[in-house]
């Protein structure tokens, strides 16, 4: 996928937190302690920088939720993080993001804190986030 196309996605995808631009994402995806996994419906972007991954973004066509397809980019995103040589891993999650906390809850993250008030809705009002961690 193309920075736009991996904008266009994300914008589909989120308010809260806010969309990223194609500029950000091509910004990540010339790190080199990034990778970009993609399906035929949505794409997750991670890193790995020494033995520790992080899950930047999921992100699933609205239209094509709840058919595996977010599983599967997790699936494919801790094995990546292994084969980088991750021994941890962590995202987050807005707390209000029930759906997706069920998804991480089934590929087997756990809560490990909370950040209050870390995302900014366009109304202004803020949402925590849950961090979430995984024993590679």
């Amino acid at each position: 996928m193309d920075p736009s196309a991996l904008e266009r996605l994300h914008a589909a995808c989120f308010t809260t937190p806010r969309p990223w631009s194609a500029a950000e994402f091509a910004d990540l995806i010339r790190s080199r302690h990034c990778f970009l996994l993609c399906a035929a419906q949505g794409f997750l972007l991670g890193r790995v920088i020494a033995d520790e991954a992080e899950l930047l973004t999921l992100a699933v066509d609205p239209q094509s939720r709840r058919q595996g397809i977010g599983a599967k980019l997790v699936s494919d995103f801790l094995t990546t993080a292994r084969a980088r040589g991750a021994t941890t891993a962590f995202l987050e999650v807005a707390a209000n993001n029930n759906a997706a906390q069920v998804l991480y809850a089934r590929t087997g993250w756990t809560k490990a804190g909370r950040r209050k008030g870390y995302y900014h809705a366009p109304d202004g009002t803020a949402e925590d986030a849950l961090v979430l961690v995984q024993t590679l």
